[in-house]
């Protein structure tokens, strides 16, 4: 377990959960087994933490990680995501960066000018883009109704449709994305 430990970052003094633990001791295992075709890039990938999220009749489970480790998740994110699936059986495992927002008060906070990916709506934009992974997005539409109430309709990459039951995990997308952006999103397949 001492080695596992070393793919949790955390602040100073702050204990891992076990859930965290057992995320850690999931990616070093796939990091030391022979058999796996991605193991030279796991050494790379460390996390920040890991939740489990309730959606309907799953769990889902949201691993940070932390945004100069991102590069090299993205890179396999796919395979990662499945082998963490067949470790974790009954959840949707799904790979988010740690991303930091500014405040539109830089320039009194001694900067000269807030960089544009750290805004709230390019973050927010990331997060999307972050959670429908390894699916792509082709599209979106904001619906707003007459109450004033916003709906973000997100339409995916038909050729996904059969791949890794993404049928299934379309309502996990949307409540992941809501308790991180507390924004409402509808998720499906664009016509092919």
């Amino acid at each position: 377990m001492l080695n596992a430990r070393k793919k949790i970052l955390k602040e100073k003094g702050a204990q891992p959960t076990d859930l965290e633990l057992e995320v850690a001791k999931a990616l070093f295992d796939i990091e030391v087994s022979p058999s796996s075709d991605i193991k030279s890039d796991v050494r790379d990938v460390v996390i920040d933490s890991a939740v489990d999220l309730e959606v309907k009749n799953r769990v889902a489970l949201v691993v940070h990680v932390p945004f100069k480790a991102w590069k090299s998740v993205k890179k396999i994110q796919g395979r990662l995501i499945r082998e963490l699936e067949k470790k974790f059986n009954k959840k949707h495992v799904i790979f988010v960066a740690k991303r930091t927002m500014m405040d539109k008060n830089t320039v009194k906070n001694g900067l000269k000018f807030r960089p544009r990916n750290r805004t709230l709506t390019s973050v927010h934009e990331s997060i999307l883009e972050d959670v429908v992974a390894p699916s792509t997005i082709v599209g979106k539409r904001t619906r707003i109704s007459v109450d004033g109430s916003k709906l973000l309709k997100v339409f995916l990459d038909p050729k996904d449709k059969d791949k890794e039951n993404m049928e299934s995990k379309l309502a996990t997308f949307s409540a992941v994305y809501k308790k991180l952006t507390t924004k409402d999103a509808h998720f499906t397949f664009g016509e092919a």
